[in-house]
């Protein structure tokens, strides 16, 4: 689109607020034909007006709100074993999808030495920025809530003792600290009030450091765009394992250091679910799974995925294999 110096951006606060925090300030000038100092201009002003400020998506830790955490980074030795990642299960109460069943499953199966649940458990579309579309029906928080608690349980209790269990938080996830930090700020520190009050098996975190620093970084989201993987593995310097975009995809990257890889690992909820209305049946570069981390005497092997070959059929690939879950 050819750029006009002096067009305006003709959208509402939210609707700016929303395209900002998911592409960015370049893509918004591109996409409007404006400069990108005008979008810039334009955050101010909306900043000024929510009262909160917006953060692009490769502008370091998104939160959605006041989200403590004790632990930021929580760090893991490993020189031999496997851990386990998964998230963005965006779990949606009566539903469990085919990925949910492989995770638990491997949970047990290949007896890791951690288990990641990287982010996105919750979806709480009741307590969104983001206004409903229509009428929809949306699922009260303390159902989704309930639903959380059963399915990371039936992770937890599948596996191996020993095992540990982290949880960097996600967008979604924060969107329950950030209600009750906007609407009820006097309830800070009253149990109950932070969503890992209600998960006390997990460790929650922004990010985990796995087998050092020659190992890998496991966290919700970094960079973002259709090269995400890629340009997170990049401008780390580390293996980086994200989720957020659900596109589930491993990408190698060699220079002089040596070989690491930029993971997304993909969605536990199943592509196409009714969380995801709002995406209005448009199609999705979105794939069901996780991924599975192998360590060998301190070195960090090739990632593997677990992927979601048929969702009615209960059907998963790894390793070749086609498995019915």
């Amino acid at each position: 689109m050819p750029i006009h110096p002096h067009q305006k951006l003709r959208m509402t606060d939210e609707e700016f607020a929303n395209e900002f925090e998911h592409h960015g300030a370049t893509w918004m000038a591109e996409q409007h034909g404006v400069v990108v100092r005008r979008v810039f201009r334009r955050r101010e002003a909306v900043e000024r007006h929510l009262g909160r400020k917006l953060v692009p998506p490769s502008g370091g830790e998104h939160r959605e709100g006041p989200v403590e955490l004790e632990q930021p980074v929580a760090k893991f030795d490993i020189s031999d074993g496997v851990v386990l990642v998964g998230g963005d299960g965006h779990y949606w109460p009566g539903t469990e999808s085919a990925a949910h069943r492989a995770f638990v499953r491997m949970a047990s199966e290949l007896r890791p030495k951690a288990v990641i649940f990287n982010g996105d458990a919750l979806d709480a579309p009741s307590i969104s920025r983001h206004p409903p579309i229509g009428w929809e029906d949306h699922p009260t928080l303390e159902d989704e809530l309930v639903e959380c608690q059963v399915r990371l349980g039936e992770i937890v209790d599948a596996g191996p003792r020993g095992c540990r269990f982290f949880w960097p938080l996600g967008n979604h996830d924060a969107r329950f600290n950030t209600r009750l930090a906007a609407v009820t700020p006097q309830y800070r520190g009253v149990p109950g009030t932070r969503l890992v009050h209600h998960f006390p098996k997990w460790s929650p975190c922004w990010a985990v450091e796995l087998g050092g620093r020659s190992g890998a970084v496991v966290k919700h989201r970094f960079r973002s765009g259709m090269h995400a993987p890629h340009n997170n593995a990049l401008w780390s310097g580390r293996s980086m394992v994200t989720g957020h975009l659900h596109s589930q995809k491993v990408t190698p990257i060699t220079d002089y250091n040596g070989t690491r890889y930029g993971v997304d690992a993909g969605m536990l909820a199943a592509v196409g679910g009714k969380q995801f209305n709002y995406a209005e049946a448009n199609p999705q570069n979105w794939r069901s799974g996780f991924a599975v981390l192998t360590w060998h005497k301190g070195t960090l092997l090739p990632p593997e995925l677990v992927s979601v070959h048929d969702e009615d059929k209960g059907l998963v690939v790894f390793r070749g294999a086609v498995t019915k879950v």
